[in-house]
């Protein structure tokens, strides 16, 4: 059977990617075991995703880790949940930069628990230097959080005297977003079978195409992913415009 991936034109790749990983509690009960035996098997999706991304040239991936809702989750997920992130840090660090990979990071990452942050500051040091592909990783993040940040932060220059509020645009504030270095993502895709945002990059992703898929997250792999770029590739972009004057 040919793959998806024969199938795609590498000269309309999505330069940045954003992905609601979701489904890892219900294939966890499928398969017999508990919710953090799930997790554990969706790392093992991230590094897929990742490293088919990056062989086929996106240049970004954004991965909706853990949310800022999250943390309302029973303590013992949680708590296994943040032992797992670091454990994952420390044992992806070679393949992060056999693939050239940048680690990156967005939220309000000083909620993390000590060793979690410092595990994830000490990645990200260690593969600041790669550039074939940026892979980011969500966390303790949402739009709601990221946005009234922005404005505080804004609000703040604009007291100080840093800027005047007659020169607020949306450039401005996207300067302001955690993800200023970084281009809005063309493709966002989520798994699972769940028809929402949750959430995630509402800024960000007012002109992305929406892909949603009924595979839970750790059945995802690099087919799933090919598929959902083939998918996007056959769709009209318009950005507000008519087909007619993207025509002319």
């Amino acid at each position: 059977m040919k793959s998806y991936k024969d199938k795609i034109d590498i000269e309309k790749l999505p330069e940045h990617i954003a992905i609601i990983m979701d489904g890892n509690g219900r294939w966890a009960i499928q398969h017999g075991l508990d919710r953090v035996g799930g997790h554990h098997e969706g790392v093992d999706s991230v590094r897929n995703i990742a490293e088919a991304a990056a062989s086929i040239g996106v240049k970004y991936v954004t991965l909706y880790t853990f949310s800022t809702e999250n943390w309302s989750r029973p303590k013992e997920e949680v708590d296994a949940l943040m032992s797992l992130f670091v454990e994952t840090i420390v044992k992806e660090l070679d393949t992060l930069n056999k693939n050239n990979i940048k680690l990156n990071a967005i939220g309000n990452l000083k909620s993390l628990p000590g060793e979690n942050y410092d595990k994830l500051m000490e990645t990200m040091a260690l593969t600041a230097k790669n550039d074939r592909m940026t892979l980011t990783l969500a966390l303790s993040y949402s739009s709601r959080w990221e946005i009234t940040n922005a404005v505080k932060n804004l609000g703040r220059d604009i007291e100080n005297g840093k800027i005047k509020s007659d020169q607020i645009s949306e450039s401005i504030i996207e300067e302001y977003l955690t993800t200023n270095d970084m281009p809005d993502p063309e493709l966002l895709i989520r798994t699972s079978g769940e028809l929402r945002i949750s959430n995630y990059l509402l800024w960000q992703i007012a002109y992305s195409e929406l892909y949603f898929t009924d595979v839970l997250w750790p059945d995802f792999r690099e087919e799933e992913l090919y598929k959902a770029i083939v998918e996007y590739q056959e769709r009209e972009r318009r950005f507000g415009l008519t087909s007619e004057q993207l025509l002319s």
